[in-house]
């Protein structure tokens, strides 16, 4: 270990035996923490040791790469599919393992893990946990049979940790922790230890161009806009509404816990507010981070979908977005100022007038397309991402210093010469590889292309619903050909209506020019060619990066000679060849210049790989600002303090994206600060053997003094009270109930339940729908066959409904709530439900303790479920026979349903029919007398009758 802060957090936690919370700043790589901590466990021991996988996958990766580039044995992974035989033999040999809470907590309620040998569980996500998760649940079983297994929990996330009301503290009581282990960035000797050999820092400030910074500010002044309405509702904490805030995602979260239990009250357009805050997020975030067409692109579809009932496209200031993101990507004309340039440059003859038909006019590459009848041009402007030319600049400019610097050998052994470029997605990586491997003006063409393709697709996927015109209106603008118009309806025309019909025109132009190609390139060429007008950028990375290869093989000739790029996943094969490339093989010459420029790889940042020490890159250029990258590269430079490091910071200069990055740090540092404070005053509660208590310590003992027993019940002698236990289907442990009906006292059995999720008694079987579920079943329609079945096998089904607790109780507001059926009215499906099922009981729950008490009291008065008979219902025999029905009888569902829509049978003595008739063909030999007798009536009884003497009509 490298880092002398990461021995003295090990240190730390190895002396209190019972394990601790360690909280670090993201980025101080938890991973390699974890890892050592891993590498001092000796298995010889015979102790286990357990994992708790986190859900983000990235973090275990980490873990896995490390202790494996020590040479050290990787920790096993125990997953479901391993039969739970060969689970207890990999639990008795007392290696380190990865497992899901799901997994652990349903060997420990079946006593498959020798408890008694381990030594201790490592929490990784401890910033997600709560007092009823289910690694409280795991942590409290395994305390109650082992009180010298230690916990060690982790989080490398502040601000969650101080989300809500003292939850570091809750979380500590939760796990049976006592110790804290604080360790930001501005800790002593963290910052002494980073700051010691801090790499090259050039920190490049890039102004954005005169558009962007319009559409920054009118972005800015729709949120605020917005803001300023949420906070006329006065239902949300006005600190919080902040322009600053709303950069961030927590922002949504903030905003919806406290609109959550008041939500069923609000109005519209305050529900679209926090929406449409999302939405403008979303747009300050791609306005630097992509590229002018794509942003245009994502501002359509916004347009489209969002028009009828968004706020901020009402706004003042959003006009402003749309109008200066159009300016960034083209221009409107007028036909006539074209043609006279047009023909001032045929006349000197740098352009000509491209072949086609006479009511388009163009320029050689599509630069501009018009059309005649509504004297409208598209010219295009194609501005490119300022950052684009400064990350070229910043590769050659390296190149032009290892050229001028005479290496000695053993920097040549100790440097690979790889340029690391750091962007936000892999998105963000393909299109710039594609700018640093041809001109960025011809990556733009390409991405202009396939937008005016997609708008193709468009109205070719409308066409087929505009047959019902029988009026010819013209040949069809997809063609190329302007439709034909009267001179009053073109004058009438709206500037919108011009603007689409000319870029459908330079859209049809683009496609034609693609054909010839394609037909002029397929005698030449034998390599399949992609079809342009069937791919579309919204496809795909993969679709997309064909369609880029296919555009640039039919519009621009193949250049000789690239730069060295690696991209794509980091995998060894790659890392290898990253490794050995040296500086001969970066003489890549970009096509518009002939300056060479190294070796690149480019990184996407949501990837979450240790890139740092695979690569070991000399040179990182920071293209997207990250607080957690940005840390990764002060622990690399820390632990190769011997190692030559620059590092290139792109920003663009008075943007919200500086204003992000440098609030991220003042977040976290905030959340430190306040952390220091809890810690000082927190209080957690201790028994007598010096362990914690944990947040259920309060159930442990009976709610009922013996000073109010009563005297006659032996002067107040307690009744032994009989263990209560409740049969839970394995696929319940994703919820939270289990953890807290084993609070309340009960005992847990998990089986795997083919009918109902929980059974209380061997009648009364519970099927739990939390609100999301519950409106999913009745869509795909599986709430009725569990209804159905839990109906036929026991004698009180019951719906179990389920709020959360910081929710509203309801599932709409009264006034929603129509006196008439209807098909798409939650309250309409439920009362269906009941009409069809008489005997089915509903239950509303307000939160998971409430249905803890309402489990309480259904099981009073009531014995005890039968695992065995609980694990057989529903499930047919080798003959087909399924045993221990409720009702004394197999159903024939198909004959049943058959009865009931024989003429004269009804609900009301259908019934009656099936206990005197045990088949359809018994029914069928009936005489008129008897069949009166059963069904009620003679009436009803000779139109059955008459049913079945019907004679079958034939040709003969």
């Amino acid at each position: 270990m490298a880092l002398k802060f990461h021995q003295q957090i090990i240190s730390d936690l190895l002396e209190d035996s019972n394990g601790g919370l360690v909280i670090i700043s993201s980025g101080l790589s938890l991973a390699k923490l974890i890892a050592s901590l891993l590498i001092l466990h000796s298995p010889s021991q015979g102790t286990l040791l357990l994992l708790l996988s986190p859900a983000a996958q990235s973090l275990k990766s980490r873990i896995i790469h490390y202790i494996s580039s020590l040479q050290s044995p990787v920790p096993a992974e125990i997953t479901a599919e391993l039969p739970a035989n060969q689970r207890y033999s990999l639990y008795s040999s007392g290696s380190p393992f990865f497992i899901t809470p799901r997994i652990l907590i349903v060997d420990l309620l079946t006593q498959r893990i020798p408890v008694s040998s381990l030594a201790g569980i490592f929490i990784l996500n401890a910033h997600s946990l709560s007092e009823t998760s289910t690694e409280a649940f795991i942590v409290r079983i395994v305390k109650s049979l082992n009180g010298s297994a230690y916990v060690r929990a982790f989080s490398d996330r502040p601000q969650a940790m101080v989300s809500g009301f003292a939850k570091t503290e809750r979380t500590m009581r939760a796990l049976f922790l006592r110790r804290l282990h604080l360790w930001p960035r501005f800790q002593l000797d963290v910052s002494q230890e980073l700051e010691r050999e801090p790499p090259e820092v050039v920190d490049i400030r890039v102004s954005m161009s005169s558009y962007m910074v319009g559409i920054q500010k009118a972005i800015i002044e729709v949120m605020d806009a917005c803001l300023k309405e949420m906070k006329k509702t006065n239902k949300v904490d006005v600190d919080d509404l902040t322009v600053e805030s709303g950069l961030f995602k927590s922002f949504d979260e903030i905003v919806r816990r406290q609109l959550d239990p008041i939500w069923h009250t609000l109005g519209k357009r305050t529900k679209q507010l926090v929406s449409d805050l999302k939405t403008l997020r979303k747009l300050l975030d791609y306005l630097v981070r992509y590229d002018a067409v794509s942003f245009l692109k994502f501002l359509d579809t916004l347009r489209v979908s969002e028009s009828y009932r968004s706020v901020w496209l009402f706004a003042e200031s959003s006009y402003k977005i749309f109008d200066f993101a159009k300016k960034r990507v083209y221009r409107l004309l007028k036909a006539s100022d074209v043609k006279s340039k047009e023909h001032v440059t045929n006349k000197s003859g740098k352009k000509r007038k491209s072949k086609g038909e006479n009511d388009s006019v163009q320029t050689v590459g599509g630069e501009t397309a018009t059309n005649v009848t509504t004297g409208v041009v598209i010219e295009e402007v194609l501005e490119e991402a300022p950052k684009w030319k400064v990350l070229r600049e910043i590769l050659e400019e390296t190149q032009e210093e290892r050229q001028k610097q005479a290496y000695c050998e053993e920097d040549n052994s100790d440097n690979n010469g790889i340029v690391l470029v750091a962007c936000k997605d892999e998105r963000s990586c393909m299109q710039l590889e594609d700018c640093v491997t041809n001109n960025p003006q011809k990556v733009m063409r390409e991405e202009w292309e396939m937008y005016l393709l997609s708008k193709i697709e468009l109205r070719s996927m409308q066409t087929p619903q505009k047959k019902k015109q029988k009026t010819p209106k013209g040949f069809g603008i997809l063609d190329g050909v302007v439709p034909v118009t009267t001179i009053q309806s073109s004058e009438g025309s709206s500037v919108g209506r011009q603007e689409h019909e000319a870029l459908m025109a330079a859209a049809s132009s683009i496609r034609k020019q693609g054909k010839t190609t394609d037909m002029a390139s397929g005698n030449n060429n034998p390599e399949p060619h992609v079809d342009k007008a069937s791919c579309t950028k919204g496809k795909a990375k993969k679709d997309s990066a064909s369609l880029r290869r296919s555009l640039r093989s039919c519009n621009k000739k193949t250049e000789n000679s690239k730069p060295e790029i690696f991209t794509g996943p980091e995998n060894e094969e790659k890392t290898t060849e990253a490794s050995t490339s040296g500086p001969q093989e970066a003489n890549a010459v970009h096509p518009s210049g002939a300056k060479k420029i190294p070796p690149v790889h480019f990184y996407a940042l949501e990837s979450d790989q240790p890139i740092l020490d695979i690569l070991k890159p000399s040179v990182i250029i920071v293209y997207h600002p990250d607080m957690a990258f940005v840390r990764e590269l002060e622990v690399y430079k820390a632990e190769n303090p011997l190692r030559k490091l620059k590092v290139y910071f792109l920003f663009y200069d008075e943007s919200t994206e500086v204003q992000k990055f440098e609030a991220s740090i003042r977040r976290e540092n905030g959340a430190f600060e306040s952390l220091i404070r809890q810690k000082s005053s927190m209080m957690i509660p201790v028994d007598q053997d010096g362990l914690c208590m944990g947040s259920n310590s309060s159930t442990e003992f009976p709610a009922s003094s013996t000073q109010n027993s009563l005297t006659r019940k032996a002067g107040g002698r307690k009744e032994l009270e009989k263990e209560t236990q409740v049969i839970v289907d394995m696929r319940e442990f994703m919820s939270s109930l289990p953890n807290v009906l084993h609070q309340k006292g009960m005992k847990i059995i998990p089986v795997t339940l083919e009918v109902g999720d929980y059974i209380l008694s061997p009648s009364i079987c519970v099927e739990r729908k939390s609100i999301q579920d519950l409106f999913q079943s009745f869509t795909s329609g599986r709430l009725f066959h569990q209804v159905e079945m839990m109906s036929r096998y026991y004698r009180i089904p019951v719906l179990l409904i389920e709020f959360s607790q910081d929710k509203s109780f309801s599932f709409q507001s009264a006034s929603d709530i129509s006196d008439d059926v209807a098909p798409y009215n939650i309250i309409s499906k439920l009362s269906l439900l009941v009409l069809h099922f008489p005997r089915l009981r509903i239950l509303w729950s307000r939160s998971l303790h409430a249905t803890a008490e309402i489990f309480t009291t259904l099981k009073s008065n009531q014995d005890e479920p039968d695992e065995t008979r609980a694990i057989r219902v529903g499930v047919p025999s080798e003959e087909g026979i399924i045993e221990n029905d409720i009702r004394a009888e197999n159903y024939n569902t198909s004959a049943v349903e058959f009865l009931r829509r024989l003429p004269g049978v009804t609900d009301a003595n259908y019934r009656s029919i099936m206990e005197k008739c045990k088949s359809l063909a018994e029914l069928a030999s009936l005489p008129v007398e008897t069949l009166a007798e059963l069904m009620g009536g003679h009436k009803v009884a000779k139109s059955l009758r008459e049913f079945f003497d019907a004679k079958y009509p034939t040709l003969l």
